[in-house]
């Protein structure tokens, strides 16, 4: 059976992943607002949200923004039986790596978001660094960002609101849905 050349198109292109980490039992009120209005605006342009998958923090506020506007959710899951997963995870990944699991929230997103900062999210961070991945910084303190853009040697941007940081990753994504 042949597909419409539409769907073919559809069925071709893969889906862009973009990946929202911060703090967990730690964040601010002002994170988790940042992160759900942040899940909300990544589904609406059309990109899967991966985050850590548990029910707490960053992770649970960017998944129930996206599922409220009808997005794909990626859960990267630190155990092996997926206690604590977010009910609005979609597609839960049980790793069983614990915090080793973040280097596979950085490679598998084409930009990574950090929506504040703990320990968690300051080693994404630094993996992202590391893997020359484009790191958008929202909700974060001053002297953080100075450190994050002063070890930085790939693509960062701080955004004030969701707005910018949307604008940020389509520009960095361009029409083909590459990162730069």
């Amino acid at each position: 059976m042949l597909l419409p050349r539409a769907l073919t198109a559809t069925v071709a292109m893969a889906q862009i992943i973009i990946g929202v980490m911060g703090p967990g039992i730690t964040a601010t009120p002002d994170q988790l607002e940042t992160a759900y209005a942040l899940g909300q605006a990544l589904a609406m342009a059309g990109w899967a949200v991966l985050t850590g998958g548990r029910s707490v923090g960053v992770m649970d506020a960017a998944c129930r923004g996206a599922k409220a506007a009808a997005g794909i959710t990626i859960g990267i899951l630190p155990s092996a039986d997926g206690a604590d997963m977010s009910a609005a995870v979609d597609i839960p990944i049980v790793t069983g790596l614990g915090d080793g699991r973040n280097v596979v929230n950085v490679l598998s997103s084409q930009v990574v978001v950090a929506c504040g900062l703990g320990p968690g999210t300051a080693s994404e961070i630094a993996l992202a660094l590391k893997a020359q991945k484009p790191i958008i910084l929202m909700a974060m303190d001053p002297g953080a960002i100075s450190l994050w853009q002063g070890l930085a040697t790939g693509p960062v941007a701080i955004a004030a609101n969701t707005k910018v940081a949307v604008d940020q990753i389509h520009q960095w994504l361009g029409n083909n849905g590459h990162k730069p």
